[in-house]
């Protein structure tokens, strides 16, 4: 698929990567944009079976380290990454797209809201919990995750999206700190389960995404 905008890299990875791996590319990145090196970048891909432990994660939300635990600098708590989720690695200079970490986290949100939309679910933000939000039957549970670091300006991680991995493995932590409310996922809807469809709403909505940042100087 070819990148939305034409300053701002799209890349889709064709198979798992391993978390470290896809860190360590992620932050080389991260410090190509900050020195003006290298274009932003959005990067689409999954990994293995893994939890990661953000910068407030509480041990006691540790049930069943059944999988490889990493702690990572991204704000938030544990939450799960695996086959069937798509990550969202997102790069971008916030130096000269507003410089504000909030309007950064609800544009994040909003981008993966929309995008969901396009392939028929309805999904929102809570004010009191970060993430995203829909209705499966009866309650309300978590389809997506944000967390995201901001180092000098530039961004790193980004989100999670519960296409169609096997919720029991998010089983073996409290996902996000948030015990009274189930996981989902876009199978689990009964709606159209695959990457190539997710990327291509994401696509259709990164340029109000970028526009909602504010405007590069």
């Amino acid at each position: 698929m070819d990148s939305p905008l034409p300053d701002i890299e799209w890349r889709i990875a064709d198979a798992p990567v391993p978390y470290e791996e896809a860190v360590a590319t992620m932050e080389a990145r991260a410090a190509a944009v900050l020195a003006g090196e290298a274009h932003e970048l959005v990067w689409l891909l999954e990994h293995p079976p893994i939890y990661t432990a953000g910068t407030s994660a509480d041990p006691a939300d540790l049930l069943d380290p059944r999988f490889p635990v990493h702690k990572t600098g991204r704000g938030g708590k544990y939450t799960y990454h695996g086959p069937g989720q798509r990550i969202g690695y997102v790069v971008l200079d916030l130096g000269r797209r507003g410089r504000d970490v909030r309007t950064y986290v609800h544009a994040l949100e909003n981008w993966v809201i929309a995008a969901l939309s396009r392939i028929g679910i309805a999904a929102y933000p809570v004010p009191d919990r970060i993430g995203i939000w829909t209705r499966d039957g009866g309650e309300e549970a978590k389809i997506g995750a944000i967390g995201v670091r901001v180092r000098k300006w530039v961004t790193l991680h980004g989100f999670s999206v519960n296409i169609a991995p096997d919720l029991a493995h998010f089983g073996g932590i409290v996902p996000c700190g948030l015990p009274d409310y189930p996981v989902t996922s876009v199978a689990k809807l009964g709606k159209t389960a695959d990457f190539a469809t997710f990327d291509a709403a994401l696509a259709l909505h990164t340029g109000p995404f970028i526009e909602s940042l504010g405007q590069a100087r």
